[in-house]
């Protein structure tokens, strides 16, 4: 391996060192936690070296993001795969969702309540997003009916969304999540859960 193949591992190494090491922190004590003094003390690096990476805080709580959506778009499209119809499919992705969300609050925040520059909905988005979109999107529009099947996905991932945030802050009762998940399904999407 030549000198620079190691200094470009290193980097790629590093780079991740700090996505890791400011989700830990932000899962552990939130995102208010997370600067970058903190992130340069935990990961035995200077503050300039971690600007050598991320511009500032907004970028490495984008690249968390980034990151969360491929772990998101995996679980999605594994639990689709298992599925045995497209309305169980649709159900198991979005109690998936749901999850997911609960299992991972300060990755759900940096994926989707935090201010981000983030292009979501656009050509110009990056792949990861694209990916989770799809893989949320591609079992609803199996049985999004005369929809239109991405906006159909937008609104079932905003009840989704809103059920995340709204439980996690503990405004839902808790007796009631498996209730309100069949609900989403049957309401969603109308005769076609009946014929599934």
């Amino acid at each position: 391996m030549s000198i620079q193949e190691r200094r470009e591992r290193d980097r790629a190494e590093r780079h991740q060192l700090i996505i890791r090491t400011a989700r830990e922190l932000a899962e552990a004590e939130g995102w208010e936690a997370v600067t970058t003094r903190r992130l340069a003390e935990r990961i035995e690096y200077s503050q300039p070296v971690l600007y050598s990476h991320f511009a500032n805080k907004d970028a490495i709580v984008a690249a968390v993001a980034l990151e969360g959506c491929s772990v998101l778009a995996a679980d999605l499209r594994a639990v689709a795969r298992r599925a045995d119809g497209p309305v169980e499919a649709f159900e198991a992705v979005a109690a998936a969702y749901l999850a997911f969300g609960a299992a991972n609050p300060a990755l759900y925040d940096a994926m989707f309540t935090l201010a981000t520059e983030l292009p979501f909905g656009r050509p110009d988005s990056p792949a990861p997003l694209k990916e989770a979109f799809a893989a949320l999107a591609g079992p609803i529009s199996e049985v999004a009916g005369p929809e239109e099947p991405e906006p159909f996905a937008e609104m079932v991932w905003a009840a989704l969304h809103g059920l995340v945030t709204l439980d996690r802050s503990g405004r839902l009762r808790p007796d009631f999540a498996e209730y309100r998940l069949a609900l989403l399904v049957e309401r969603m999407l109308g005769p076609a859960a009946a014929a599934g």
